[in-house]
């Protein structure tokens, strides 16, 4: 009986369920074609992952304030061109690193001001940092994209290298994704964005900073973002303004699949993390399946609108 109700409660995880799923689509995928369990191809899946791996970390740690960020494609877009830009002007690479760094910073700082001092909606204020980021970034390079050459070998390591054979990209992300994870289930300050996304009142009155929380988590996602950025460029060794393109959909779209909800107050980073493994594991395959690629849009937002309906259900039959 203790068994049975041991099954039970690990189902009712959304974290389990994923994984089960995860396990399902790759024994699947594998039947139909051999080589999807090849180390080149899981390989692959490793570095495709990463860049929307940062971003839904970002989407997850928002999402569970009680918001939502729009931008995180487009800032990603506009830390790569800065970069690259800075580079073949002449600059250091790790200089323009830095500088990429410090506008993230910006605009997280002055989305989390907008949201969390002046009390405006998270979704129109990140809708139009989209575009203003966005704009930024072909305005930068004027619509073109920047070739990088003669980039230092330590700064393409880090996009493009491989340690034990396994990306290093990856690996950043990884460890990332486990910091992350450890601190929203331990750290107390951390905790205190469960608390505001649940109820925001309550977490006020309780003496929580929440102007103070929002305006860090959001320049905490823009940080992600702008990392994502610079990996991306030093992976491909190309800045180009439309890096990024539909990222928030799929950020918010395995958030959502790991456990999050659009509500706040309910979410992980490991489940967002199992998430972006099911959804890039789920493109990989309709690329070995010779599925036309314009599918692969629509697969993945027939996915988001699956994933929101299951969790506005499931709170609805909880309440």
């Amino acid at each position: 009986m203790e068994i049975k109700d041991l099954g039970r409660s690990l189902l009712r995880k959304r974290g389990t369920t994923v994984f089960l799923i995860i396990i399902a689509s790759v024994v699947f995928v594998s039947i139909l074609e051999p080589i999807f369990l090849r180390w080149s191809n899981i390989r692959s899946i490793m570095i495709g992952m990463s860049s929307d791996g940062l971003m839904t970390i970002a989407m997850t740690l928002v999402l569970v304030l009680g918001g939502i960020d729009l931008s995180v494609g487009s800032v990603a877009a506009l830390s790569c061109v800065i970069t690259g830009g800075l580079y073949l002007s002449g600059m250091d690479i790790w200089l323009a690193v830095l500088i990429a760094l410090a506008v993230g910073v910006l605009v997280g700082l002055f989305d989390g001001i907008m949201i969390g001092k002046l009390g405006l909606p998270p979704f129109i204020v990140t809708l139009g940092m989209m575009s203003l980021a966005r704009g930024g970034a072909y305005i930068f390079t004027q619509g073109s994209p920047l070739s990088l050459s003669g980039a230092p070998e330590s700064f393409r390591f880090i996009g493009a290298g491989y340690i034990a054979d396994v990306p290093v990209f990856f690996l950043i992300f990884i460890v990332l994704a486990a910091i992350f994870d450890f601190l929203m289930k331990h750290a107390t300050v951390f905790r205190s964005i469960f608390y505001i996304g649940s109820n925001e009142k309550a977490a006020k009155l309780s003496g929580i900073n929440v102007s103070k929380v929002k305006i860090w988590v959001y320049i905490v996602s823009a940080l992600l973002a702008t990392l994502a950025g610079i990996l991306s460029l030093s992976r491909f060794n190309v800045a180009t303004p439309s890096l990024g393109s539909g990222a928030e959909t799929r950020a918010i779209s395995a958030a959502v699949i790991g456990g999050a909800t659009m509500t706040g107050g309910v979410g992980s980073v490991l489940g967002g993390v199992l998430g972006v493994i099911l959804l890039n594991i789920v493109n990989s395959a309709l690329i070995m399946l010779n599925v036309s690629v314009y599918w692969q849009d629509f697969v993945s937002g027939f996915i988001l609108i699956l994933a929101v309906t299951i969790d506005f259900l499931s709170h609805r039959k909880k309440s």
